[in-house]
């Protein structure tokens, strides 16, 4: 199918935005805003929120991605994504102004992009989905506990640390001292951490949005894996987790950007399928 592609202007706050749209070439009802993690732009890591945008548009689905104020294109001062609010109401009103005939919309967040889209999707009616990729709920002691279980423990099955060991060529003492901190850090208490709060933000903004939820994890990303440990240990995202709209797909192989072409496409037929579901 071919699909049309056109950039678009849009203001925020007195600075102008800019965004690439996706669309089928005929009639679409719905669309999906991507909304970038991390320091990066519209196009992703390994160009797939491009490759995202324009598979959605082939399957029917309008897809719009864009960089926030101070990032990539886009005017004013870069900001953290726990202030994007202005910057996500501020790209849907230019999708929906651009696409006039499109009813609903999902947002697709990777990373802290994710992060935001859950503590935003609930204040916005026209957000009907949420697909979070890799969930940022880091804390200093949530990411000590998350290397201590899965980075040390795996070094220790290795072969190749193994014969560093024996060969010398492992600086032991230096080791020792940072699992010891990461011990220590662990061991925190985490009300006084001051990020705490905002994995609270994020789990009452997806209590409080009532729409379908994709979550799509990467087995070799520590980033996931600390959003795991959460859910486990936590009786209330256990149970916001397990909720019948709530659909989690798992990537075990998958870096946290998903960096090959298998893995971004798999994550692309995941969400299209998803999309179609509801």
């Amino acid at each position: 199918m071919e699909i049309d592609e056109r950039a678009l202007a849009f203001a925020c706050g007195g600075d102008t935005l800019y965004g690439v749209l996706s669309l089928p070439t005929g009639a679409c009802s719905r669309g999906v805003l991507i909304v970038v993690g991390g320091p990066q732009y519209r196009a992703g890591s390994h160009r797939q929120f491009t490759l995202l945008a324009r598979h959605l548009a082939q399957e029917g689905i309008g897809a719009m991605r864009f960089d926030y104020r101070g990032m990539g294109d886009s005017e004013g001062e870069a900001r953290s994504f726990e202030a994007v609010d202005a910057d996500l109401r501020a790209a849907l009103d230019a999708f929906c102004d651009a696409v006039p005939g499109m009813r609903d919309v999902a947002m697709w967040g990777l990373c802290d992009g994710a992060s935001a889209i859950a503590m935003y999707a609930a204040s916005d009616a026209r957000i009907k989905g949420l697909a979070l990729l890799n969930p940022w709920v880091r804390t200093e002691e949530g990411i000590a506990r998350t290397t201590l279980k899965h980075y040390y423990r795996a070094r220790l099955l290795e072969p190749a640390f193994w014969r560093k060991l024996l060969t010398g060529r492992l600086n032991v003492m230096a080791s020792l001292a940072s699992m010891a901190g990461l011990a220590r850090a662990a061991r925190k208490p985490g009300e006084t951490q001051p990020q705490a709060s905002f994995p609270a933000r994020m789990h009452a903004g997806l209590r409080a949005f009532s729409g379908p939820v994709l979550v799509i994890l990467s087995g070799a990303d520590l980033t996931a894996r600390e959003f795991c440990d959460l859910a486990q240990a936590d009786p209330q995202w256990k149970r916001l987790l397990d909720a019948p709209r709530v659909t989690v797909q798992r990537l075990d192989k998958a870096d946290h950007t998903f960096s090959r072409r298998d893995w971004r496409n798999q994550v692309a037929g995941w969400t299209s399928a998803w999309l179609r579901s509801w």
